[in-house]
């Protein structure tokens, strides 16, 4: 085999920075993206010439057995990341969440499994914890499926753990707290907040207030990948990647202006709640895991961090080339 990892779910938010950062540190990388007749690469249409130059794109569906292995032959490392992530989405169409996430993910095991690829690196969210029973939320705590999305991630986390356990098969999981930054959908909190404020408004509109949220700027988390990537005593385990500070979504709103230099007031929208059950009240990560296994540590940690993020954030955001890609007066679930 060549050394050559290929990525799914690379045309994504993530998936897209991800590649770009290895592809800079000079590693073969095969994109695979959804298939569509746009020929669309997704964000890495976005990507600078010397980026594209170096990319090996596969168009399929992760939902295909066939193409996911058809997409993996010649490669040795495997960074999976293709996933319905929108939580009011999975409410509407919670079967395409089971056949995408959890069928997907097996599709991406078999074929590993089959062609005795070196290392999977499968992605978890840190909504598979659910509410905090405790904090700071470590790898041991328990899991609480309260949404269909996080019900699915569970289960695909599950059987990729299982694929290590029953066959050797060589799997890390990356969990992930809230990643932000750069090209992310607006139907996430931070980009729903500073689109709609660089856009002029100054009455902004928001579900819940009080849910706390552990917030990850998407460079930090582009190196959590890359740290588990290449360290073999991240085999067989499960591992955070979060910045261990605690932040509510109302105080966030207050951060983002005032890196914006904004005035804002908030409108609730009741369209933007979850229903009361299904609502994660609190999320903060532990990481010392991933500082001990990999040496990793957040780049942009504490409050001071993550304005730094928040800046960054806000900046490509407010840039009109980018800002008139999202519908700012449309609630995107």
């Amino acid at each position: 085999m060549s050394n050559k990892i290929l990525i799914t779910g690379a045309d994504g938010f993530i998936g897209s920075h991800l590649v770009e950062e290895l592809i800079r540190a000079g590693y073969n990388v095969r994109a695979f993206v959804y298939y569509n007749s746009f020929n669309s690469w997704g964000w890495l249409d976005s990507s600078s010439a010397d980026i594209k130059n170096e990319l090996d794109v596969f168009s399929g569906d992760i939902r295909d057995p066939y193409g996911v292995k058809e997409a993996m032959k010649g490669c040795d490392t495997v960074l999976h990341l293709a996933s319905l992530i929108a939580i009011p989405y999975s409410y509407h169409s919670p079967d395409t969440y089971v056949d995408t996430n959890i069928k997907g993910t097996l599709n991406v095991l078999q074929a590993a499994r089959e062609l005795g690829v070196s290392k999977v690196v499968h992605t978890s969210t840190s909504e598979v914890y659910g509410t905090a029973k405790y904090v700071p939320i470590n790898e041991d705590h328990p899991l609480q499926g309260q949404s269909p999305y996080s019900a699915s991630k569970i289960g695909a986390d599950q059987m990729a753990l299982s694929f290590y356990r029953s066959f050797e098969t060589p799997v890390a999981v990356i969990r992930p707290f809230n990643t932000y930054g750069p090209r992310q959908s607006a139907r996430a909190v931070i980009p729903t907040i500073i689109t709609q404020l660089a856009s002029g408004n100054e009455i902004i509109k928001l579900g819940a207030l009080s849910p706390t949220r552990d917030f990850n700027y998407v460079k930090d988390t582009v190196r959590g990948f890359i740290s588990i990537m290449n360290s073999e005593k991240a085999l067989g385990e499960v591992i955070n990647i979060g910045s261990n500070y605690e932040i509510s979504i109302g105080e966030t709103v207050k951060a983002i202006a005032d890196v914006m230099g904004k005035k804002v007031e908030i409108e609730t929208d009741e369209i933007r709640f979850r229903p009361g059950k299904s609502e994660v009240e609190r999320l903060w990560a532990d990481n010392q895991k991933a500082k001990e296994l990999l040496g990793w540590e957040p780049l942009y940690g504490g409050i001071d961090g993550f304005k730094r993020g928040l800046k960054e954030t806000a900046d490509w955001f407010t840039n009109l080339e980018n800002l008139i890609r999202y519908k700012v007066d449309v609630y995107n679930i």
